[in-house]
């Protein structure tokens, strides 16, 4: 793979699928593929993920315009369809050939392609004519909220939660919109300091109303699936949600990837690997899909393939969170707190997220000073200051309380994650190595029951 350049200069964009790149020039993808073969157009892959996970950079596109290769193709150093371009300034027309998205009216029937990524793929929603059709005003709206949803930094979803929000008051029976913003309220949880108590009873609000609107939209059963798992730690009806989500889009990519994930939750490895593996079929270039990929590889015993995707991953994009997230965890499970400590000082950093990055400095010093249990009592240290400011989880309190022997501390806080309906509670209770000397004590089995959820394998 070619060096990356720098992304720096705003005027150069990412392009993050032979879709994109198409557009770019305004020709089809047979074409430029051509052109990377026959006339050195410059593309490059992600390692090890195959010849069709492919991205590009506008600059140097624009770069290749200039040279003879470009020009025996009859093309000009003329600024291409999108070169450039603000996405947000520019008028509608512009926007919807650069993400996409537009209204093909044929034989009577219109189709809307509403082209998004998990911070790199793409995939498709299809609409019929007997189904909603935005306003002009509102579609410019969401497309401009998918633009920033499709970054996942914590300043870009909330510029998605504002733009969705525009949508939805410009056309109040637009679905897809709230589909919109309830996507983002899941991972403003995820990637930036917004508390679970917050993201998703907003979320999920929002799944609601985009169900009632469009019963048939195989996005909306997902992400209600998705809350209705974390929030509302209802396993089978959100199993239903997922299951019916696929089986009105068997080729919705996102539909396959969250289940992976909630497969995950409750080991269903086999389950996991295959609804996994689908959705990097349908959208190999999405990150989001492959860094959990690494994850699911992880937990299914191969645990070298997927520390070895989330490396080439880190290294390919740095400034994306998950990889980071992912090593971070497993390094730790491992024993390697250095290393485990090095991938969560990136995460917190990416994440503007103070307060963790104050407990991950004190891991370090109690590490340099004291070892494992240095660590943890320096851990501990911290965070029991920063808890009465709201700002740790009592999930990640009973964690270091349990490893340091405080074990009715540690039920107390656990005590105190279910009340809060920890995410961390439902995915890592009955597998973290943390709580086994717990498991045999009746106040742990108790909580333990609550879950009411499905055993690991």
């Amino acid at each position: 793979m070619g060096a990356i350049p720098p992304t720096s200069n705003p005027s150069n964009r990412r392009l993050d699928s032979w879709k994109d790149i198409a557009a770019f020039f305004g020709r089809d993808k047979s074409t430029v593929r051509r052109w990377e073969t026959e006339r050195g157009l410059p593309v490059h892959r992600l390692p090890g993920m195959g010849r069709g996970s492919v991205y590009a950079f506008t600059d140097e596109l624009q770069e290749w315009l200039r040279k003879p290769e470009a020009q025996q193709e009859g093309l000009t150093e003329g600024e291409p369809p999108l070169a450039s371009a603000d996405p947000v300034s520019e008028p509608r027309t512009r926007w919807l050939t650069w993400i996409a998205a537009g209204a093909l009216a044929v034989a009577g029937i219109v189709v809307v392609y509403s082209y998004r990524t998990l911070h790199f793929g793409a995939r498709a929603a299809v609409q019929s004519r007997s189904r909603h059709v935005p306003t002009p005003e509102a579609q410019d709206f969401y497309l401009k909220g998918q633009f920033y949803w499709n970054q996942r930094t914590p300043e870009s979803l909330n510029r998605a939660v504002d733009s969705f929000t525009q949508a939805v008051v410009r056309d109040p029976a637009y679905a897809q919109a709230y589909v919109g913003l309830a996507e983002s309220y899941n991972l403003l949880r995820e990637f930036s300091v917004m508390p679970a108590t917050e993201a998703y009873p907003r979320a999920l609000a929002a799944e609601k109303k985009a169900v009632e609107l469009d019963d048939a939209s195989a996005e909306a059963h997902t992400d209600l699936a998705f809350t209705t798992l974390y929030w509302k730690w209802d396993w089978p009806t959100a199993e239903q949600e997922f299951k019916r989500a696929i089986a009105l889009d068997p080729n919705n990519a996102h539909a396959h990837h969250w289940y992976a994930t909630a497969l995950l939750a409750f080991r269903r490895m086999p389950e996991a690997l295959a609804q996994i593996d689908w959705a990097q079929k349908l959208d190999p270039s999405s990150m989001a899909i492959l860094a959990d990929k690494g994850f699911i590889l992880y937990y299914s015993g191969q645990q070298e393939a997927g520390v070895a995707l989330l490396r080439q991953m880190e290294t390919a994009e740095p400034a994306f969170v998950a990889p980071h997230r992912y090593l971070a965890e497993v390094l730790r499970r491992a024993g390697n707190h250095t290393s485990s400590l090095a991938e969560r000082r990136k995460m917190d950093l990416l994440l503007h997220d103070q307060a963790d990055l104050a407990i991950t400095d004190a891991a370090e010093r109690g590490l340099e000073t004291g070892g494992f249990r240095g660590m943890l009592e320096s851990t501990l240290s911290t965070q029991e200051k920063l808890y009465p400011q709201g700002k740790v989880s009592p999930f990640a309190l009973a964690q270091t309380c349990a490893q340091l022997g405080r074990n009715d501390d540690a039920i107390r806080y656990l005590r105190e994650a279910y009340d809060r309906r920890e995410v961390s509670f439902l995915v890592d209770l009955q597998v973290d190595h943390s709580f086994d000397h717990l498991r045999s004590q009746r106040e742990f089995q108790d909580l333990q029951a609550k879950l009411n959820a499905p055993r690991p394998d």
